[in-house]
Protein backbone atom coordinates (compact mmCIF):
# COMPACT_ATOMS: atom_id res chain seq x y z
CA UNK A 1 0.00 0.00 0.00
CA UNK A 2 1.41 3.39 -1.03
CA UNK A 3 1.88 5.88 1.80
CA UNK A 4 0.08 9.22 1.75
CA UNK A 5 3.36 11.15 1.34
CA UNK A 6 5.33 8.42 -0.43
CA UNK A 7 8.52 9.70 -2.05
CA UNK A 8 8.31 13.16 -0.50
CA UNK A 9 11.02 14.89 1.52
CA UNK A 10 9.99 16.80 4.64
CA UNK A 11 11.72 19.13 7.06
CA UNK A 12 10.18 19.37 10.54
CA UNK A 13 11.45 22.00 12.99
CA UNK A 14 10.92 21.30 16.67
CA UNK A 15 10.80 17.67 15.64
CA UNK A 16 12.34 16.12 18.76
CA UNK A 17 9.28 16.23 21.00
CA UNK A 18 5.55 16.83 21.26
CA UNK A 19 3.65 17.64 18.08
CA UNK A 20 6.86 17.79 16.05
CA UNK A 21 7.91 14.29 17.08
CA UNK A 22 4.46 12.86 16.36
CA UNK A 23 4.58 14.54 12.95
CA UNK A 24 7.99 13.08 12.13
CA UNK A 25 6.84 9.59 13.04
CA UNK A 26 3.64 9.91 11.04
CA UNK A 27 5.30 11.33 7.92
CA UNK A 28 7.89 8.53 7.94
CA UNK A 29 5.18 5.94 8.44
CA UNK A 30 3.39 7.33 5.39
CA UNK A 31 6.46 7.15 3.15
CA UNK A 32 8.37 10.42 3.53
CA UNK A 33 12.05 10.99 4.19
CA UNK A 34 12.39 13.48 7.01
CA UNK A 35 14.94 16.01 8.22
CA UNK A 36 14.38 16.52 11.95
CA UNK A 37 15.64 19.79 13.41
CA UNK A 38 15.66 20.85 17.04
CA UNK A 39 17.88 22.24 19.79
CA UNK A 40 17.28 19.09 21.86
CA UNK A 41 20.11 17.03 20.45
CA UNK A 42 19.69 13.91 22.60
CA UNK A 43 16.00 13.46 21.74
CA UNK A 44 16.58 14.39 18.12
CA UNK A 45 19.47 11.96 17.69
CA UNK A 46 17.33 9.18 19.16
CA UNK A 47 14.83 9.69 16.34
CA UNK A 48 17.55 9.07 13.75
CA UNK A 49 17.03 5.38 14.49
CA UNK A 50 13.92 5.68 12.32
CA UNK A 51 14.86 4.75 8.75
CA UNK A 52 14.75 7.66 6.31
CA UNK A 53 15.51 10.41 8.81
CA UNK A 54 18.45 12.63 9.69
CA UNK A 55 18.78 15.01 12.63
CA UNK A 56 20.30 18.49 12.48
CA UNK A 57 20.82 20.76 15.48
CA UNK A 58 18.98 23.96 14.68
CA UNK A 59 18.17 27.27 16.32
CA UNK A 60 15.33 28.55 14.13
CA UNK A 61 16.15 32.18 14.92
CA UNK A 62 19.55 31.87 13.22
CA UNK A 63 19.42 32.80 9.53
CA UNK A 64 22.79 31.21 8.75
CA UNK A 65 21.65 27.92 10.26
CA UNK A 66 18.49 28.00 8.13
CA UNK A 67 20.63 28.27 5.00
CA UNK A 68 22.74 25.34 6.21
CA UNK A 69 19.74 23.16 7.10
CA UNK A 70 18.08 23.71 3.73
CA UNK A 71 21.37 23.04 1.94
CA UNK A 72 21.94 19.83 3.92
CA UNK A 73 18.39 18.69 3.11
CA UNK A 74 19.01 19.10 -0.61
CA UNK A 75 22.45 17.47 -0.40
CA UNK A 76 21.08 14.44 1.47
CA UNK A 77 17.67 13.91 -0.15
CA UNK A 78 17.82 15.96 -3.36
CA UNK A 79 14.72 18.10 -2.83
CA UNK A 80 12.27 19.56 -0.30
CA UNK A 81 8.53 18.94 -0.68
CA UNK A 82 7.22 19.64 2.81
CA UNK A 83 8.17 22.18 5.47
CA UNK A 84 6.54 21.93 8.89
CA UNK A 85 7.39 24.93 11.07
CA UNK A 86 6.63 23.41 14.46
CA UNK A 87 9.35 24.87 16.69
CA UNK A 88 7.92 27.25 19.26
CA UNK A 89 8.12 28.58 22.80
CA UNK A 90 5.45 29.83 25.20
CA UNK A 91 7.68 32.17 27.20
CA UNK A 92 5.51 31.33 30.20
CA UNK A 93 8.44 31.00 32.60
CA UNK A 94 8.16 34.80 32.98
CA UNK A 95 5.12 37.09 33.45
CA UNK A 96 3.31 37.78 30.20
CA UNK A 97 0.50 40.16 31.10
CA UNK A 98 0.46 43.55 29.33
CA UNK A 99 1.93 45.41 32.30
CA UNK A 100 4.72 43.08 33.31
CA UNK A 101 5.97 41.37 30.16
CA UNK A 102 9.60 42.33 29.70
CA UNK A 103 10.92 43.38 26.34
CA UNK A 104 13.37 40.49 26.58
CA UNK A 105 10.55 37.94 26.95
CA UNK A 106 8.54 39.58 24.16
CA UNK A 107 11.50 39.48 21.79
CA UNK A 108 12.39 35.89 22.66
CA UNK A 109 8.87 34.65 21.93
CA UNK A 110 8.57 36.67 18.73
CA UNK A 111 12.02 35.59 17.58
CA UNK A 112 11.27 31.87 17.82
CA UNK A 113 7.57 31.82 16.96
CA UNK A 114 7.47 34.49 14.24
CA UNK A 115 11.00 34.99 12.91
CA UNK A 116 11.64 31.24 12.86
CA UNK A 117 8.59 30.73 10.65
CA UNK A 118 9.54 33.68 8.44
CA UNK A 119 13.05 32.35 7.88
CA UNK A 120 11.81 28.83 7.20
CA UNK A 121 9.41 30.03 4.51
CA UNK A 122 11.94 32.45 3.04
CA UNK A 123 14.52 29.73 2.42
CA UNK A 124 12.16 26.84 1.62
CA UNK A 125 10.27 28.64 -1.15
CA UNK A 126 13.21 28.93 -3.60
CA UNK A 127 14.10 25.22 -3.39
CA UNK A 128 10.47 24.09 -3.50
CA UNK A 129 9.67 26.11 -6.61
CA UNK A 130 12.82 24.76 -8.27
CA UNK A 131 11.57 21.19 -7.76
CA UNK A 132 7.97 21.72 -8.84
CA UNK A 133 6.24 22.97 -5.70
CA UNK A 134 5.49 21.84 -2.18
CA UNK A 135 3.50 22.31 1.00
CA UNK A 136 4.31 24.54 3.96
CA UNK A 137 2.49 23.91 7.24
CA UNK A 138 2.96 26.47 10.00
CA UNK A 139 1.92 25.51 13.52
CA UNK A 140 0.06 28.41 15.10
CA UNK A 141 -2.29 28.04 18.09
CA UNK A 142 -5.84 28.44 19.35
CA UNK A 143 -4.24 31.27 21.37
CA UNK A 144 -3.91 33.20 18.11
CA UNK A 145 -7.67 33.63 17.71
CA UNK A 146 -8.65 34.54 21.28
CA UNK A 147 -7.52 37.15 23.76
CA UNK A 148 -4.63 35.94 25.92
CA UNK A 149 -4.29 38.43 28.79
CA UNK A 150 -1.73 36.32 30.64
CA UNK A 151 0.15 35.14 27.53
CA UNK A 152 0.30 38.32 25.48
CA UNK A 153 3.53 37.64 23.60
CA UNK A 154 2.59 34.06 22.84
CA UNK A 155 -0.90 34.92 21.60
CA UNK A 156 0.34 37.79 19.46
CA UNK A 157 3.08 35.65 17.91
CA UNK A 158 0.67 32.88 17.00
CA UNK A 159 -1.82 35.33 15.49
CA UNK A 160 1.07 36.60 13.40
CA UNK A 161 1.82 33.08 12.17
CA UNK A 162 -1.74 32.75 10.85
CA UNK A 163 -1.65 36.05 8.97
CA UNK A 164 1.81 35.37 7.59
CA UNK A 165 0.71 31.93 6.37
CA UNK A 166 -2.14 33.49 4.38
CA UNK A 167 0.27 36.00 2.85
CA UNK A 168 2.67 33.22 1.86
CA UNK A 169 -0.22 31.24 0.34
CA UNK A 170 -1.38 34.15 -1.80
CA UNK A 171 2.13 35.18 -2.82
CA UNK A 172 3.06 31.68 -3.99
CA UNK A 173 -0.25 31.29 -5.85
CA UNK A 174 0.20 34.65 -7.60
CA UNK A 175 3.72 33.72 -8.63
CA UNK A 176 2.58 30.35 -9.97
CA UNK A 177 4.98 28.45 -7.70
CA UNK A 178 2.63 25.51 -6.92
CA UNK A 179 3.51 25.94 -3.25
CA UNK A 180 0.66 25.76 -0.76
CA UNK A 181 0.82 27.25 2.74
CA UNK A 182 -1.60 26.58 5.59
CA UNK A 183 -1.65 26.89 9.36
CA UNK A 184 -2.68 24.56 12.16
CA UNK A 185 -4.22 25.91 15.38
CA UNK A 186 -3.87 23.40 18.23
CA UNK A 187 -5.67 23.93 21.51
CA UNK A 188 -4.86 22.03 24.70
CA UNK A 189 -2.57 19.31 23.36
CA UNK A 190 -0.65 17.54 26.12
CA UNK A 191 2.97 18.23 25.20
CA UNK A 192 6.09 19.42 27.09
CA UNK A 193 5.16 23.05 26.26
CA UNK A 194 2.46 22.83 28.94
CA UNK A 195 4.87 21.77 31.69
CA UNK A 196 5.56 25.29 33.07
CA UNK A 197 1.83 25.57 33.78
CA UNK A 198 1.19 22.01 34.91
CA UNK A 199 4.27 21.22 37.00
CA UNK A 200 4.07 21.05 40.78
CA UNK A 201 1.82 19.57 43.44
CA UNK A 202 -1.33 20.99 41.83
CA UNK A 203 -0.72 19.28 38.48
CA UNK A 204 -3.91 17.16 38.46
CA UNK A 205 -6.04 20.09 39.58
CA UNK A 206 -4.61 22.28 36.83
CA UNK A 207 -5.13 19.58 34.20
CA UNK A 208 -8.75 19.24 35.25
CA UNK A 209 -9.15 23.00 35.19
CA UNK A 210 -8.10 23.06 31.52
CA UNK A 211 -10.40 20.16 30.62
CA UNK A 212 -13.40 21.96 32.15
CA UNK A 213 -13.20 24.55 29.38
CA UNK A 214 -12.99 21.99 26.55
CA UNK A 215 -16.38 20.87 25.16
CA UNK A 216 -15.04 17.35 24.45
CA UNK A 217 -13.76 17.17 28.07
CA UNK A 218 -10.41 15.61 27.20
CA UNK A 219 -6.89 16.80 26.46
CA UNK A 220 -5.75 16.53 22.86
CA UNK A 221 -2.87 14.24 21.89
CA UNK A 222 0.06 15.09 19.57
CA UNK A 223 -1.25 12.63 16.95
CA UNK A 224 -4.50 14.62 16.75
CA UNK A 225 -2.46 17.46 15.28
CA UNK A 226 -0.06 15.28 13.32
CA UNK A 227 -2.96 13.77 11.34
CA UNK A 228 -4.01 17.26 10.22
CA UNK A 229 -0.44 18.12 9.27
CA UNK A 230 -0.21 14.88 7.29
CA UNK A 231 -3.34 15.85 5.35
CA UNK A 232 -1.97 19.30 4.50
CA UNK A 233 1.43 17.84 3.59
CA UNK A 234 -0.11 15.29 1.22
CA UNK A 235 -1.58 15.73 -2.24
CA UNK A 236 -5.01 15.05 -0.73
CA UNK A 237 -5.09 18.77 0.11
CA UNK A 238 -3.94 19.97 -3.34
CA UNK A 239 -6.79 22.55 -3.46
CA UNK A 240 -6.20 23.84 0.08
CA UNK A 241 -4.05 26.91 0.66
CA UNK A 242 -4.30 29.90 2.97
CA UNK A 243 -6.49 27.85 5.31
CA UNK A 244 -6.52 27.33 9.07
CA UNK A 245 -7.39 24.06 10.76
CA UNK A 246 -8.41 24.45 14.40
CA UNK A 247 -7.82 21.39 16.60
CA UNK A 248 -9.08 22.41 20.03
CA UNK A 249 -11.80 20.02 21.16
CA UNK A 250 -14.45 22.62 20.36
CA UNK A 251 -13.15 25.51 22.50
CA UNK A 252 -13.28 28.06 19.70
CA UNK A 253 -16.89 27.14 18.96
CA UNK A 254 -18.09 28.27 22.40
Amino acid sequence: MVGRVEGKVALVTGGASGIGKATVQMLVREGAQVVITDMNESEGKALEEIAGTIFLWHNVTDETLWKSVISETITTFGKLDILVNCAGVTGMTAPQNPENTTLETWRQVMSVNMEGVFLGCKYAIPVMKEHGGGSIVNVSSYAGIIGTPFATAYGASKAGVQQFSKSIALYCAQQGYKIRCNSILPGAILTPLWEPFLSGEEREERMNQVVKDIPLKVWGEPDDVAYAILYLASDESKFVTGAEIVIDGGQSAV
